[in-house]
């Protein structure tokens, strides 16, 4: 399939560039509407169920709302969480819901269970509402309404208040995205009736009565209308007071005919409502501020630019002297974090651009596998655009473009390596003759390294696909990281097979090889690599120990990194939280807090602005007390900074400065990081020790024991203990005795309590559009003390009035200050964050403390949460995917290669790629996270790929070459794979370069997981290319002959390892030849041998005739005038119309079924003869080898005969032997040079032989070396049996065609008839129809002739079958026979050659043989080792004949 796709893409490149155009336009369009973010929303599926009863305690609102509101909602399906808080006048329940449960479904369920929850909750203790549909990334805009120099006195804070409310808050409203305009701080206008409870006293007014009189006083109504004079005039009775005069003159009751007015017990004007929170801004005092909330899951780039395009428009309709200033403003952090990643994603790129080009060497090879990058990238955007996944931090920072094209780097690589070995026939063709190469060149090379690219990419694939499972936190902030990876590798890969092949053909130019194709690089790179895998096989215990101490050294030092969540995501700003004293006043509170901010900004220029938010806003989801504060600090430029050069610096700096203020607690946090916390875990801090129980004195108690011992621990900042208990109160407790005696009710002394103190509403008071309440209340003078209280008049039955002090005891107490719940229970938090250590050692050693120094009683319980929470729930799940990802990398690698300790050696790459990321992380002092372990499931998956590119290409020449030693395999394979190895190594760690060293906004979470990457890809590709051999080589070795290398191969010293790659190179650079091996020899004539092209394009002829089958017929057009048709105008028409006749629709089918087969045919006969050329070029090959070595016997012999003879004549001229016993030594000698002679003139015609396989111009050696059995092959390629099969198939295909055309065709005609006279019309038809087969005689005569056609095939098919058995068995006895020689010499033959020599040489010398003898004996050892190599030739032609048996 994969070959399919690089011959379609070849040949149709006009398509893939289209295709290409494509991902460019639409990657661009996406790009454009991609939703953009600062870092993924992790935010729980909740529902927050906020009820606000302003005069009920703590206490009162937990046993009142919460706890009905806990108890309705619990049994609702995929709840997984109830959290709440009840405070005074305030409850808010955190509903958490199962994600897969969406948004709005939870939101239907809780409006149905509110009604229930409602009717449980006492009248007027208020209404439970849900919270806005917003996470916590809604807060994507805070303003203040400020006024500009000069108009100071002009408006007052409750005046801002208002235009907040009424002017700026309702144009926000409704912008898209937006779910809710929240206001902080102010006074809420009201208009007051502020009662003299003295002069209420005198007059014998109650408070019950003022209130009446407002309310009866200030209303409408409608009379329906009155038709007069033809118009309707509508009834409309207008009571409503308009102003604070209307509200004076208000009766309240008529005394001896006098009228007492409001005015007389009351003064009335504008006063507020009960305040629960301010704002403060850069020491100035008050501030109004709104909150911009964001609907969940809109775009927040869009969204904000639609508000701050809104904001310009409000501006223009403020007050003079009051405007908009902005405080906190989501799209600088998105600007940052954006700005972050296309820096690191450009400087990825571009290193990955330079490293390929150093490595390759060229340029243009570089830039065509740069090309698939920002493709890549638009086709990851347009994915990412397609299923809603938002561009941020997470989705795209951990893009490392030198992993993802890791597959096309290889395919490249190879492609360059094969055009450059063929550049000398490039060079001399040009025109469609070198496309033509060129393309098939491309083609060759792109299907050869295919498989190992896809195969690679899709073990990357599978170890991110486990990251797919996580849920949770962790869910949702690396999963669109996977997702995206994932895109972007299947980008990749499909630009691999297509745009890759096609830019190669088109634009790569071959480079002679012998011009130093390699890079200066790479040159040093072999240099180096060589000797050291030499030395490291001489020393393979070393390296082995070496690499265990490594490991030992990772399970020592990991356990010493710590753990954290994910590092802390630098937003630029501070949020501090001091924790004031219980029950301090909202005066208090606000008059520090300026004081606060008056030091911070006089004493720091680091300090650009400060607001701080106090207690709670009109909507609270935040639900802070009166004396809770979070001052957010926007810091400027650290290049502006003086004070301190980081952050956790510039805190104890900040904490240092406000230390004037004393037993004030302060928590250092951030704006996102705290709203998160929060809202996930329920705490804003890093750990939670959470004490669950039902005392709540006891629970305070054991808070602050935990308190004080987590201080002690070394790391543990910003401790701070819940505050539960202390909260100052008046009680009011009624004597019922005397209710009773007086007969007043609770609830009547309750409202009088109510309407005193916190007043209520009477009416509305409407300014034009506006609205505000008319409040009833006492005098602020009167509402200050608890003698007021006591001192307050009720009414009685009779008349009277009596003190509240005669029916009540009111004294001072303390009560909860805050009452918070999970899961229903009671708990108490104990809040610490981290500094300057990692989270999970801090955690660890406050539950060892805590463990030992805290009791607790029966039915208490602590637990931990925080960040620490989502530490413990993500490496739980790691522990299960991780183990799952290697197990599913560790099946595809068993079922590629189909052996188990393959498999294994590639899988030992991992635990080395796990030592350099343990190691990088500990040098850079960093603690394990989540964010590293993700790296570390990156690096699986790129050191398998390394593993996989050297092992494969092991396989490949342990199969090829049988007779090499597993030394030369593991040798050449090395050096041949080392190019690609490095360049998928470099390219992946350094693209990941910029994260690992940037310091820009969001760098702090894509640091960890770059460093693992770049420190796992070291050590992993240095030990893959050491380790790995050496394993192959060993594990390996088992099935082949041991065979050592030669050792004068490696030096005993130092210097030899220097200086062998220069005596590796000398051969090459004194001869103009080079040396070619079998597999070199085989791939050479693949390439170059016309007979096998011409039946690859036999291939391409029968692929182009496939869609021939779809063969319809000439289209009839026709003319004609028809009198027998005529119009409705009475003349004859005109008729012109169109005929088509097609085949029944089987037949097409047919016939496409019989062309693809015949595509198998072709394909079937290249095989047949690529076979029988790899059998042929195998055994030219041998058969020199055969001759180098026979050439060497006789050359020995030669050189025994050469010296007898010389000493034969000595022997002559002294009178020793005769002149007969002189000439035979000479003629012995004579005849051993002819046959050397003649030895040499073979070995030059094979040669010749093996050239006219090759068909290559170039000259080439065959290496020396020593002849030995070939291995024969478990089972021969059946390529010509393939052949007849496939004959036979299109035969039968054929048949069916034929049969197909007894079927009736089908004709269409369409026709339009008119004529040129008056009244003309144009009369369409059409008709079908079919052509009915009567006479088939002839059809039935042609699949006769295919069935004989079949019948033939079959009978070809077994007779090619019966000779393919015959002559296997013949080959099999011959190569016994041979078999039996060849044991026997190395059994007994060749000691007894080599002990005849020995001899014979020693007996002649010392004249106990004579020179007969002598040579008889000589004649006999070399006789026996002439021998054993000519079975062993014979044997070898058999095994390869064997190996490639076909019948021709």
């Amino acid at each position: 399939m994969l070959d399919s796709i690089i011959q379609f893409s070849i040949k149709h490149k006009l398509v893939i560039v289209l295709f290409v155009l494509v991902i460019i336009v639409f990657g661009s369009f996406s790009l454009s509407k991609l939703s953009v973010g600062a870092v993924p929303d992790i935010t729980n599926n909740q529902v927050q169920i906020i009820t606000v009863s302003t005069n009920l305690s703590t206490q009162d609102v937990e046993q009142y709302i919460t706890m009905p509101v806990e108890l309705a909602m619990a049994n609702l399906p995929g709840v997984a969480e109830i959290r709440s808080i009840s405070k005074f006048g305030l409850s808010v329940v955190t509903i958490v819901f199962d994600e897969n449960l969406g948004t709005y479904l939870p939101r239907q369920l809780i409006a149905e269970k509110i009604v229930e929850a409602s009717e449980n909750i006492p009248e007027g203790f208020g209404t439970p509402m849900m919270g806005p549909v917003t996470t916590g990334l809604g807060e994507i805009y805070q303003y203040i309404l400020d006024v500009k120099p000069g108009y100071e006195d002009r408006y007052s804070i409750m005046d801002l208040r208002t235009i907040q409310d009424w002017i700026v808050k309702r144009q926000l409203s409704g912008i898209p995205g937006v779910v809710e305009v929240n206001t902080w701080g102010g006074y809420l206008k009201q208009y007051e009736i502020s009662i003299n409870p003295e002069l209420l006293h005198s007059q014998g007014i109650t408070l019950i009565e003022v209130f009446d009189a407002l309310k009866s006083n200030n209303n409408i109504t409608g009379g329906s209308y009155i038709e007069k004079n033809n118009q309707s005039y509508f009834i409309r009775g207008d009571g409503t007071v308009k102003s604070l005069d209307d509200i004076r003159r208000i009766v309240i009751k008529n005394r001896n005919g006098s009228p007492i007015l409001i005015g007389d017990i009351a003064q009335v004007g504008f006063g507020y409502a009960t305040r629960f929170g301010a704002i403060t801004a850069n020491g100035e005092g008050e501030k109004v501020m709104g909150q911009v909330m964001m609907l969940k899951g809109a775009d927040s780039q869009q969204t904000i630019q639609a508000v701050k395009a809104r904001v310009e428009e409000v501006q223009q309709s403020l007050p003079e002297g009051v405007y908009i200033n902005p405080i906190v403003d989501r799209s600088e952090l998105i600007r940052k974090t954006t700005l972050t990643i296309f820096e690191n994603l450009l400087l990825g790129i571009m290193i990955v651009i330079l490293i390929v080009m150093l490595i390759l060497g060229n340029i243009r090879t570089a830039l065509i596998i740069a090309s698939v990058i920002p493709l890549s990238l638009l086709f990851t955007l347009s994915m990412m655009y397609l299923l809603k996944i938002d561009a941020n931090l997470m989705s795209l920072g951990a893009l490392d473009f030198g992993i993802i094209i890791d597959g096309g780097v290889i395919v490249a690589e190879y492609i360059a390596l094969m055009l450059n070995r063929n550049s000398r026939i490039l060079g001399q063709i040009t025109g469609s003759d070198r496309k033509f190469v060129t393309d098939n060149i491309t083609i060759e090379g792109a299907s050869k390294m295919m498989n190992s690219a896809i195969f690679g990419q899709i073990i990357i694939l599978i170890v991110f696909v486990p990251i797919l499972t996580l849920t949770g936190v962790e869910g949702k902030m690396f999963r669109p990281m996977a997702i995206t990876f994932c895109f972007a590798v299947i980008g990749a890969s499909i630009l691999g097979m297509t745009w890759l092949p096609v830019a190669s053909a088109l634009f790569m130019k071959p480079k002679v090889e012998n011009e130093n194709s390699n890079s200066k690089l790479m040159e040093f790179a072999y240099r180096t690599y060589k000797p050291s895998l030499q030395w490291a096989w001489r020393h393979k215990r070393i390296i082995v120990a070496g690499a265990v101490l490594l490991l030992l050294s990772v399970v020592i030092i990991f356990p010493r990194l710590g753990a954290e969540f994910t590092p802390t995501l630098d937003e630029g700003d501070f949020v501090i939280q001091p924790v004031l004293k219980t029950g301090t006043s909202l005066q208090k509170t606000i008059e520090m807090t300026t004081q606060m901010e008056k030091i911070l900004k006089d004493n720091f220029v680091e300090v650009d602005k400060i607001v701080s938010r106090i207690g709670a806003a009109e909507v609270p989801t935040d639900p802070m007390s009166m004396e809770e504060i979070d001052m957010i600090i926007r810091l400027k430029p650290k290049k502006e900074w003086v004070n301190a050069k980081t952050k956790e610096e510039l805190a104890d700096k900040f904490k240092e400065a406000l230390s004037v203020f004393p037993g004030i607690e302060y928590e250092f946090t951030q704006p996102i990081e705290m709203r998160f916390n929060e809202l996930v875990t329920g705490v804003r801090s890093d750990i939670a020790v959470k004490i669950f129980g039902e005392d709540l004195d006891y629970l305070a108690e054991k808070a602050n024991e935990i308190g004080n011992i987590a201080s002690t621990i070394p790391g543990a900042a910003d401790v701070i203990v819940e505050k539960t208990v202390g909260l100052p109160q008046m009680r009011v407790t009624y004597n019922r005795e005397k209710l009773a005696y007086y007969g007043v009710s609770i609830e009547q002394m309750n409202q009088y309590l109510s309407m005193a103190f916190s007043g209520e509403k009477a009416g509305d008071v409407y300014e034009q559009e506006r609205r505000f309440d008319l409040v009833v209340r006492f005098n602020e003078d009167f509402r200050k003390d608890i003698d007021h209280i006591r001192h307050m008049y009720v009414s009685l039955p009779d008349g009277n009035q009596v003190q509240l002090s005669e029916l009540a005891a009111i004294e001072y107490t303390t009560g909860p200050a805050k009452i918070s719940h999970e899961d229903t229970r009671r708990r108490v938090t104990v809040s610490i964050n981290v500094r300057n250590r990692d989270l999970q050692s801090v955690i660890t050693d406050i539950q060892q403390k805590v463990e030992k120094d805290v009791d607790l009683r029966p039915g208490y319980y602590i637990d931990y949460g925080g960040q620490y929470e989502n530490l413990k729930n993500a490496s739980n799940r790691l522990m299960i995917i991780v183990p799952i990802a290697l197990a599913l990398v560790f099946l595809l690698l068993n079922f590629a290669f189909n052996s188990l300790k393959v498999t294994t050696i590639i899988f030992s790459s991992i635990p080395l790629s796990i030592v350099g990321g343990v190691l990088f992380l500990w040098i850079r002092g960093m603690p394990f996270s989540i964010s590293a372990g993700v790296g570390f499931i990156a690096l699986f998956g790129v050191a398998v790929l390394n593993g996989i590119v050297l092992i494969e290409h092991f396989q490949e020449l342990n199969e090829s070459e049988r007779n090499t030693s597993m030394y030369d395999i593991i040798f050449k394979g090395s050096v041949d794979r080392l190019r690609p190895v490095i360049l998928t190594a470099a390219s992946a760690a350094l693209g990941f370069l910029p994260m690992a060293i940037s310091t820009s906004a969001g760098a702090e979470v894509q640091r960890p997981l770059a460093t693992v990457v770049i420190g796992g890809l070291v050590t992993s590709t240095f030990l893959t290319m050491i380790m790995l051999p050496l394993l192959y080589g060993y594990f390996m070795d088992e099935t082949r002959k041991k065979n050592k290398s030669p050792r004068h191969w490696f030096g005993k010293r130092k210097l030899s390892v220097i200086l062998f790659p220069l005596l590796f190179l000398a051969p090459s650079m004194l001869s103009a030849q080079k040396t070619i091996s079998l597999q070199e020899a085989i791939e050479t004539g693949i390439a170059h041998n016309r007979e096998l092209n011409a039946y690859r394009l036999q291939i391409n002829q029968s692929i182009a005739s496939v869609p021939s089958a779809y063969s319809i017929g000439k289209t009839g057009i026709y003319y004609g005038y028809d009198a027998n048709n005529v119009a409705e105008n009475g003349h004859p028409l005109y008729v012109v119309g169109a005929t088509q006749e097609f085949d029944f629709p089987s037949v097409y089918a047919a016939q496409r079924r019989a062309n693809k087969i015949a595509v198998s045919v072709s394909d079937a006969q290249y095989r047949q003869v690529l076979n029988r050329l790899t059998k042929n070029i195998t055994q030219r090959y041998q058969h020199i080898v055969y001759l180098q070595n026979k050439e060497k016997e006789y050359a020995y012999i030669s050189d025994i005969y050469a010296r007898f003879s010389q000493s034969a004549n000595r022997q002559y001229e002294q009178g020793e032997i005769t002149y007969l016993e002189k000439l035979n030594a000479q003629a012995k000698q004579q005849q051993i040079e002819i046959r050397l002679r003649q030895v040499k003139v073979d070995l030059q015609t094979a040669y010749q032989q093996l050239k006219l396989l090759l068909q290559t111009d170039e000259e080439f050696l065959v290496a020396d070396q020593p002849l030995e059995p070939f291995m024969v092959a478990p089972s021969s390629i059946q390529a010509g049996l393939k052949v007849y099969d496939e004959r036979l198939r299109y035969e039968q295909a054929m048949l069916g065609v034929e049969r197909n055309r007894l079927l009736p065709n089908i004709s269409i005609e369409l026709f339009n008839g008119t004529n040129r006279y008056e009244n003309a019309r144009n009369y369409w038809g059409w008709q079908v129809g079919i052509a009915v087969p009567l006479f088939v005689g002839e059809q039935k005569s042609k699949i006769q002739a295919r069935k004989y056609g079949v019948e033939i095939a079959e009978n070809l098919r077994q007779n090619y079958r019966l000779s393919l058995d015959t002559r296997r068995t013949e080959l099999m006895n011959e190569l016994e026979k041979y078999r039996s020689h060849i044991v026997y010499y190395q059994s007994s033959g060749k000691h007894i050659s080599d002990e005849l020599i020995k001899f014979a040489q020693r007996s002649y010398d010392v004249g106990e043989i004579d020179f007969f003898r002598y040579i008889q004996s000589i004649e006999n050892a070399s006789d026996i080792r002439l021998e054993y190599l000519d079975n062993l030739a014979s044997y070898n032609q058999t095994a390869i004949e064997l190996n490639y048996l076909d019948i021709e």
